[in-house]
């Protein structure tokens, strides 16, 4: 079985193995993607209080600042933490989960937000953009007494 397959990565990953990334080939370690293994991670089939789990705890141990560390040059450290999040349930069916797809009304909407609140970063933007629809940001200017 090809250890970079990712049925093996979650296999590897609800079992807490530490070292797995070790015992990869160094070309093997260069394959080995953080981004792809969080994706997987952090989803799984089960209850909802167990898909919670694994969701919360990916993005509070693997996604914080995730593009602020060095993929490249920190795949063993990324690979420690993501250690840290499986309840030592052994193996679960881990799903995908696709990243939203960017639209028209995305750009319109990030326009007027960032015209709202010029202040916000991208990553808090990203979220904005994510949770606002046009009739959210209509109602809004209408509060403030704009057109």
């Amino acid at each position: 079985m090809d250890p970079l397959s990712i049925q093996n990565e979650m296999r590897q990953f609800d079992s807490k193995n530490r070292d797995f990334y070790d015992q990869l080939t160094p070309e093997q370690q260069k394959k080995f993607s953080p981004y792809l293994m969080i994706r997987w991670g952090s989803a799984v089939e089960g209850s909802a209080d167990l898909q919670e789990y694994y969701l919360l705890s990916v993005n509070k141990r693997l996604n914080h600042k995730f593009f602020a560390v060095n993929t490249s040059r920190h795949k063993k450290l990324q690979w420690l933490l993501a250690t840290t999040v499986s309840p030592d349930m052994g193996a679960l069916k881990h799903t995908w989960i696709a990243p939203k797809k960017k639209t028209a009304g995305d750009t319109k909407i990030r326009k007027q937000l960032s015209e709202l609140f010029p202040d916000l970063g991208d990553p808090e933007m990203d979220v904005l953009v994510s949770i606002t629809t046009q009739k959210d940001i209509d109602t809004y200017v209408q509060q403030l007494g704009q057109q």
